[in-house]
């Protein structure tokens, strides 16, 4: 019996050394963060690290933030109690952050806002209750920023988007994998951006352009998405009710909503089992419009080159998508690969959406705005160049 005490105690003190040992390491990076000065590299060893409040940088320059490898450095945020977000940069210039994995947090894993140059390089974000909607809403989120790099990450779990820019400019993402997401990447209400040599699969949706109202940069534009592979993406939508992303029909490919000049070509999108690639208008989301200098159309789109291809299986997706095809357009098992809403400005009917040269793809013109009256699977109109 007093082996067997004496054993409980040992190990009780144990634990509270671990404890304080953990505390200690947290509050010595924290101190990182703070302490930081223009120009320094701020080293994470190799390790997995507990924290119950974010690691903030702010008003910093030049400043690198890097780990010992994506599966050597781990930030782990469960049970956060301070902060939504794990990693919070802000008012920055040229920042970095590479070689290390955020898990966990309560909020978005890492998200940057007012940085004039980030590069996130070799990171993975990660919840690993995969599919939960209390999971963060953003893995990588850099929002109203300048110079975005997203390079070689990795996202998983995001109960909105894995990898998501929001109300930026000048944009690279590349060498990415996002899976488990509703979204695997967005580009959303930014303007010049390089979608290319992702992998995005086994999301709600694969890939998403959107302008939305009610932002502080009204319109996005000059988006291009190129030599990506977009499978699979037939996870069930687990967005928190009233998220605009759990509109998304599981099973889409790429989805361009209400937003201007943006090419997708030379990508495989295989297997999305709703829809392949959708042009639409904020109509068709059925949300009200409040904000007047929003335009809610899509324009100057083209979508070409693509290798676009879906098993034959009835459209995936619940909501207004799924039942417009199981109720109303009854197309069975033969939902075609590219779907235009067909809502057109009034103001300026010429809304140039060119679609032509995507192998083995049907096309769809819903015509709703005559309440699909005229639908229309002729691609003729559509091959502008």
């Amino acid at each position: 019996m007093k082996k067997i005490l004496f054993l409980t105690l040992i190990i009780n003190l144990l634990g509270i050394c671990l404890a304080q040992a953990q505390n200690d390491v947290q509050k010595q990076i924290q101190r990182k963060f703070i302490m930081a000065k223009d120009g320094e590299t701020i080293t994470l060893d190799a390790g997995s690290f507990h924290f119950l409040s974010s690691l903030s940088l702010e008003g910093k320059k030049n400043v690198t933030i890097v780990g010992a490898g994506m599966e050597k450095t781990f930030l782990n945020f469960k049970g956060q109690t301070e902060g939504a977000e794990g990693i919070r940069v802000s008012n920055c210039e040229n920042i970095t952050i590479k070689n290390l994995t955020v898990q966990e947090t309560k909020g978005d894993a890492i998200k940057t806002m007012n940085v004039k140059g980030i590069n996130f390089t070799s990171i993975k974000t990660e919840w690993l209750d995969e599919g939960n909607e209390k999971n963060g809403s953003y893995g990588l989120y850099p929002v109203q920023c300048q110079g975005v790099m997203i390079d070689a990450c990795v996202a998983i779990g995001a109960s909105d988007a894995g990898i998501y820019v929001g109300q930026s400019r000048d944009i690279v993402v590349k060498n990415c994998k996002a899976y488990h997401n509703v979204a695997g990447i967005e580009i959303e209400n930014s303007l010049n951006a390089e979608v290319y040599d992702n992998e995005s699969m086994e999301n709600t949706g694969g890939v998403l352009v959107f302008d939305l109202p009610d932002l502080v940069q009204k319109k996005g534009g000059n988006v291009k998405v190129y030599r990506n592979n977009i499978h699979d993406n037939n996870y069930r939508n687990f967005a928190p009710k009233g998220n605009i992303v759990g509109k998304v029909p599981a099973g889409t490919g790429v989805l361009i909503l209400a937003t201007n000049h943006v090419e997708i070509y030379n990508n495989q999108i295989i297997n999305n089992n709703s829809v392949g690639v959708g042009v639409i208008s904020y109509y068709m989301t059925q949300n009200p419009i409040n904000d007047k200098e929003y335009y809610p159309y899509p324009s100057d789109i083209k979508v070409y080159d693509n290798k676009i291809q879906r098993q034959r299986v009835r459209f995936q997706g619940k909501g207004t998508f799924g039942l417009l095809f199981k109720y109303k357009l009854r197309y069975g098992k033969n939902v075609p690969h590219i779907i235009y809403d067909g809502i057109i400005d009034p103001k300026q009917p010429e809304a140039k959406i060119c679609i032509y040269n995507n192998e083995e793809s049907t096309f769809l013109n819903l015509d709703a705005e005559h309440n699909f009256k005229n639908r229309s699977m002729d691609l003729s109109k559509m091959q502008c160049k």
